[in-house]
């Protein structure tokens, strides 16, 4: 029966207890070689949960010449959580206020829309009306072709392009006459 590998999730707290256990600082060597034996954390995968805890802020990293030199304390963790805390308790009391605002909003917004029956007979009437617009509209669709504007413009340019063909009639009479001149 094999035995199941550890999750990412279960690797990084392993790696942050080797961390805090010690409170110690480590090169990625070293950690190769500390993680397998007593966390059980396979070697190749060590630096990949290195980065993932860097990019978590739970474990701190600083080049030193030419070496690498990983480190957490628990203090630093305790501090990030308790920042998080902070910053989630501000997020919350912020939309907490936002809530009761748009609570308050709704409320002032439905002391005017109280059901009555002028207001009934207001809104059968809208809809009524907006039904008839949306008829009339369909109509005049149909209508379209005859519609005044429209047939505007289409006089407009036959006379453009009535103007043309004269134009282009009398350059070509012009034309034709210089040529059998020659």
């Amino acid at each position: 029966m094999s035995k199941k590998g550890l999750s990412l999730d279960e690797k990084k707290i392993k790696m942050l207890e080797i961390f805090h256990e010690t409170k110690d600082f480590y090169q990625l060597k070293e950690l190769e070689k500390i993680a397998p034996k007593s966390k059980g954390i396979v070697q190749q995968s060590v630096k990949d949960v290195l980065d993932d805890l860097k990019g978590d802020g739970l474990v701190d990293f600083d080049k030193i010449g030419t070496s690498n030199y990983f480190w957490s304390f628990p203090s630093a963790a305790g501090a990030i959580k308790k920042a998080k805390l902070e910053k989630d308790q501000a997020e919350l009391q912020a939309l907490t206020t936002k809530l009761e605002e748009l609570e308050a909003s709704y409320s002032a917004e439905l002391c005017g829309r109280e059901d009555n029956p002028e207001r009934a007979d207001l809104l059968a009437q809208l809809a009524s009306l907006t039904t008839t617009s949306t008829q009339l509209k369909v109509e005049l669709e149909a209508y379209g072709a005859a519609d005044p504007i429209k047939m505007e413009t289409k006089r407009q340019a036959i006379e453009l392009a009535k103007e043309a063909c004269v134009l282009w009639t009398a350059a070509i009479q012009i034309t034709l006459r210089s040529c059998t001149s020659c």
